[in-house]
């Protein structure tokens, strides 16, 4: 007997599921997307056509889902497809400093969420200057005057190909609802387990099954400062 995970989706299949993922709430988007996967070219063809459709907007999490489905498959036409519409991602890769953040960017398109933390850490300091370089950790003075677009970008990153769980945002919103309580933090997002700190980096979870703001782990940058001045960074409005 055939798998039926293997059999392509028929058309009513596909058709049945298209109008979910244009229209419907997040929550359906989010169970209508890996379906699509599993059909085969014609679900491919239907988030094809969901980003090409919204390429204008800004993207969402949602639309970063789509995505990596699409970046995982080994389809040629789809490749095509996200080298002519896509050829950066998903977010644009803005800098003040000419840094370089495609290779965040295909990380955690592939969900390669512990390398991505490292990137993240390493493009922060590429920022910062020859000396962060060397020292591979930031001064809360650095964190600081670190550029409002850079900081964007990165925190983009995170959420678009997190479904929203990470990003610097993300713990500043969880952060700002605790009442600005360092302690009750480390607990909510899971870098403290009682009075214990979780270790780097096998305590981690390094998957979407970690608390919503689990990563980056900016706890890594040094210190409470250094939190502290990139939660509280004019980057954030």
């Amino acid at each position: 007997m055939t798998d039926p995970m293997t059999v392509p989706g028929t058309s009513s299949d596909i058709d049945s599921l298209r109008q979910p993922l244009i229209a419907g709430s997040i929550g359906v988007q989010q169970q209508v997307i890996p379906q699509l996967a599993h059909l085969g070219d014609g679900g491919l063809d239907v988030l094809m056509e969901f980003l090409f459709e919204r390429r204008e907007n800004p993207a969402t999490w949602v639309d970063g889902k789509a995505y990596q489905v699409l970046y995982k498959s080994d389809s040629s036409k789809v490749k095509e497809f996200l080298q002519t519409y896509f050829p950066q991602g998903l977010v644009s890769l803005k800098s003040e400093y000419a840094i370089d953040y495609k290779p965040l960017q295909e990380l955690l398109a592939v969900s390669d969420f512990q390398a991505a933390d490292r990137i993240t850490l390493q493009k922060m300091c590429e920022v910062a200057g020859t000396t962060a370089i060397q020292r591979k950790w930031l001064y809360f003075t650095e964190a600081e005057n670190f550029p409002v677009t850079d900081l964007q970008t990165i925190n983009k990153l995170w959420l678009v190909h997190s479904e929203g769980k990470f990003g610097f945002s993300v713990q500043r919103e969880i952060w700002l609802g605790l009442g600005k309580n360092w302690d009750s933090l480390w607990l909510k997002i899971g870098w403290k387990k009682g009075n214990n700190w979780t270790r780097y980096p096998n305590e981690f979870t390094w998957d979407l099954s970690a608390p919503k703001g689990h990563l980056p782990l900016s706890n890594q940058l040094r210190g409470v400062r250094v939190i502290a001045s990139i939660l509280s960074h004019p980057a954030w409005g």
